[in-house]
């Protein structure tokens, strides 16, 4: 369906989108030069040359804090930061409203062959392998979701024969009553329960990605989480494995492809069992299109997405690690096990309601120096001290981040250790996101290197 035939199905309907970000920034441009009646409402300013911009399209701008005071429209895209089952939301739909998303109308407008990559961990470098292995096929390939271009925006130049891999997010999926061809499960932990409120909740959410599938449809998942038989029993349409001794896997460091050994294990390019995780799951989703030969290019070449154990530099000829995207104890747990050298560590951050006893126990065993900060460093310092396994690891308190990396070089790092950031815990508390607290640690080492390792904490 072409959008302008979607936009006169609904007719003289007013559109409201709640948060201007960057997907919903390009579809209300989109909405509103194809006749329709578009409202931005954000709490935040809007950028005066964009609300101009809006304006002069037709689009009505309310911003501030009395944003959602008025609510006169008859559609509502929610924005993935506003939980679905918040008290506006409830609100609009008591009034019998709708309340839908950029993505939920992209699924259902959109002529390609989407592919939807969930989990706990792992999602954006599933979803870039994903979109790395069909590239190499010479698919026509468009990425979106949590990362790349908002794609509602680009859905009529997508037409049959095209894939779409998209990332998707719990809190995006909480409300979704379509689902992707093929859903991708990397694995199910803890996460967000500040937000979901309960483990079951999460779960819930992250099922949304296969539970509106039909017959012709497939869910990839990794057969070494606790929940993929759960997972199966409330699939509708085919399911495939990875792991274990499914028909993609990894044995006796050989990745193995419907019983076909495809690639060494030790040839792949990024570190650590769970990024060996994350490429059997891409091969899981698109075996059926790509060949072994494109599998060993992607997995030889493909240098890992930024914040994600990317190197970044070197402290007293030690490699420094920025793993910012690690907002888990899961997350940070599989990080240090990627490495077999002295680790050095940096965690904490905001809380997000998770338990860090098991993370304790492996940073007991694994890290020589442990530097907390943020409001989740004395809970993580505690489960540390408090494993069963706690000894000779040393650990630090710092006041921020760089007084962290200053404790690293000056009292624990030495040749041949690693200084990993890999936070275990969310970016609130000081950052916007993971990224700009990736992009700060990074300028801490770069600097730092320029002052030949003398840092002031």
């Amino acid at each position: 369906m072409e959008i302008r035939e979607f936009i006169s199905i609904l007719g003289q309907s007013k559109i409201a989108f709640i948060g201007v970000g960057v997907s919903h920034t390009a579809a209300i441009k989109m909405f509103a030069r194809n006749g329709a009646q578009v409202q931005a409402l954000d709490k935040r300013e809007l950028d005066e040359s964009l609300r101009r911009e809006f304006e002069a399209l037709g689009v009505v701008c309310r911003s501030g804090n009395d944003y959602l005071g008025k609510l006169d429209a008859d559609i509502y895209f929610r924005t993935p930061g506003l939980p679905f089952d918040s008290e506006i939301i409830r609100e609009i739909r008591r009034n019998g409203k709708i309340v839908t998303s950029e993505l939920e109308v992209f699924f259902k407008l959109c002529r390609g062959k989407i592919i939807g990559v969930t989990g706990s961990d792992g999602k954006t470098t599933t979803t870039t392998l994903i979109y790395k292995l069909l590239q190499q096929m010479g698919k026509e390939v468009y990425i979106g979701g949590n990362i790349g271009l908002p794609l509602l925006s680009r859905v009529e130049e997508i037409h049959r024969g095209s894939f779409v891999v998209v990332e998707l997010s719990s809190f995006q999926l909480e409300s979704m009553c379509v689902s992707p061809d093929i859903a991708v499960v990397t694995n199910i932990s803890e996460n967000h329960l500040n937000v979901h409120g309960s483990m079951e909740n999460y779960i819930n959410a992250k099922k949304n990605v296969f539970l509106h599938q039909d017959g012709f449809s497939r869910v990839v998942l990794n057969a070494n989480c606790i929940y993929a038989p759960e997972f199966e029993r409330a699939a509708r349409g085919q399911v495939t494995f990875f792991g274990g001794d499914a028909a993609v896997c990894c044995e006796d460091g050989v990745l193995f492809v419907d019983g076909k050994s495809v690639l060494k294990t030790q040839e792949f390019r990024l570190k650590g069992a769970h990024n060996l995780q994350n490429l059997m799951a891409a091969v899981a989703a698109t075996k059926e299109w790509v060949t072994p030969e494109a599998i060993c290019s992607v997995a030889t070449s493909f240098p890992g997405v930024e914040h994600r154990i990317e190197f970044c530099g070197k402290i007293n000829d030690a490699d420094c690690f920025n793993d910012s995207v690690a907002t888990t104890p899961g997350r940070t747990m599989a990080c240090i096990r990627a490495f077999t050298c002295p680790v050095v560590l940096i965690v904490g951050g905001s809380s997000k309601g998770l338990d860090y006893q098991e993370l304790g126990d492996v940073i007991a065993q694994q890290v020589k120096c442990l530097i907390v900060t943020g409001a989740t460093g004395p809970i993580i310092k505690k489960a540390t001290e408090g494993s069963r396994y706690f000894d000779s690891t040393v650990i630090f308190e710092a006041k921020d981040l760089e007084c962290a990396v200053g404790y690293a070089s000056k009292k624990c790092l030495q040749s041949g250790d690693v200084l990993l950031f890999s936070p275990a815990s969310a970016s609130f508390d000081r950052y916007k996101n993971f990224v700009e607290r990736g992009e700060h640690f990074k300028r801490i080492v770069s600097e730092l290197n320029k002052k030949n390792g003398e840092w002031g904490v």
